[in-house]
């Protein structure tokens, strides 16, 4: 290149300034190269800033709307495993994302609550979390064998005479301590219908054992015992129970039931009698009474506990017993006629609380009161007939063996002096 090339070079350079390419330059000074283009302006660069600046915020907005949309679909999915674990489909779940995900989502969300009217007895608390239903699965069958025993303990003191003073009396107390032993095994089973109904079916098996202690002091003191005891097929019980509603937004679930208790055990009308102790040499296995037991059930899944609540009323249908009875008083021998007999009508209520304390166990606390009223013999008041109340205070333990079988235990507590004092039930139900 001559020198003069070289100046010429240079002074474009000095012409052009920095905004000129090395192209551009050798251009200008005849060589090949593009043509100088024209930048933007400032305010060009103000617009693409603004531009880029709001496709910013949009695209945050969103990320926003997906991080929402992927964890709807964590929970649904967890839902869905929860589902399967529940019909006995294989759940698979990935380890690394276990290990990243909150404890709280494989944790179980979940007493079998009973029947309907007592729900602690029916659902298992793992069951009521993120289902359509928490009855039986349609074309499901759940055989459900339980083992309950119950004792109780009573004393009562009845006085045939009058007092002449405050410390003398004349006349005969009869003292009597009570021991009583249940034990009851049940065959029962549910189907389900559709998803939101299903029928069930409880078929118990009783023995019975009462030790009384009778002390009569009429001039001379003295102690009996007396030992009886029954065994036999109890009262069949069929039941349907319908959830009402499907919640949404963890919305509690309604449910409706029907009970329908024969007559099938032998009742206390239909046993012997020691009229010299009044006392029966069989005990009876039934009530002796038909029943229908309509009643309304509410639950409340709240992760990861459950709340529940019922009430019942007991209908016993009346009937012509047509018995007669022996009996003594004060060293007599009677005999008395039983005709139409109304047994007291019931109400009953109950709620409680289940908790979860894994995926697999879940704990229940629960309590029950109901009310008996009188009843009547031939249109009128039996004597001495109270009206009775049964308290009960329940706790319960679920743990789940496998996929398809669960293990339940209960125990109860009697807090009114009619209620037995302590009640144990074992059940075993397996879902097929």
């Amino acid at each position: 290149m001559t020198k003069k090339g070289s100046w010429v070079r240079a002074s474009l350079v000095v012409m052009l300034g920095a905004h000129a390419t090395h192209a551009e330059v050798l251009h200008t000074a005849g060589q090949d190269a593009p043509a100088i283009v024209d930048y933007p302006s400032d305010a060009d660069f103000q617009r693409l800033r603004q531009q880029l600046t709001e496709q910013a915020e949009t695209l945050a907005a969103q990320q926003e709307r997906l991080a929402q949309e992927m964890k709807k679909l964590e929970d649904t999915q967890r839902r869905i495993k929860i589902m399967q674990g529940q019909l006995g489909m294989p759940v698979e779940i990935n380890p690394q994302r276990l290990a990243q995900a909150d404890e709280s989502i494989y944790r179980g969300r979940g007493t079998e609550a009973s029947s309907a009217d007592r729900v602690d007895n029916v659902l298992d608390v793992a069951t009521v979390f993120s289902q359509p239903s928490i009855l039986t699965p349609k074309g499901a069958f759940v055989f459900d064998p339980s083992l309950q025993y119950s004792y109780s303990s009573s004393d009562r003191v009845s006085i045939l005479g009058f007092s002449v003073l405050n410390a003398v009396l004349i006349g005969q107390i009869d003292v009597r301590s009570v021991n009583r032993n249940n034990w009851t095994a049940t065959l029962g089973g549910r189907y389900g219908l559709t998803n939101r109904l299903e029928v069930e079916a409880r078929v118990p098996y009783l023995y019975r054992s009462d030790d009384t202690v009778t002390r009569s002091i009429g001039g001379v003191a003295k102690a009996d015992l007396f030992s009886s005891d029954g065994s036999g097929l109890g009262d069949v019980e069929l039941a349907a129970r319908y959830q009402l509603n499907l919640p949404r937004d963890n919305g509690a679930f309604y449910i409706a039931g029907l009970r329908f208790k024969t007559r099938t055990g032998k009742d206390q009308y239909e046993v012997d009698y020691d009229p010299n102790f009044n006392l029966p040499k069989e005990l009876p296995t039934g009530s002796g009474f038909y029943s229908l037991q309509p009643s309304l059930s509410a639950v409340l899944p709240a992760d990861p506990v459950v709340f529940f609540g019922g009430i019942n009323y007991v209908w016993n249908i009346k009937r012509d017993v047509n018995a007669t009875i022996p009996y003594q008083d004060n060293l007599v021998d009677y005999t008395q006629h039983i005709g139409e007999v109304d047994p007291g009508d019931s109400l009953g209520l109950n709620f409680g609380m289940g908790l979860a304390l894994n995926e697999r166990s879940s704990f229940s606390l629960s309590y029950e009161h109901t009310w008996i009223d009188k009843t009547e013999i031939d249109g009128h008041v039996a004597n001495e007939a109270l009206v009775v109340q049964l308290a009960t205070l329940q706790a319960g333990f679920s743990y789940r063996l496998n996929k398809r079988t669960n293990l339940n235990l209960s125990i109860g507590a009697g807090l009114t002096d009619d209620t037995p004092d302590t009640t144990v039930t074992l059940r075993v139900p397996i879902r097929f």
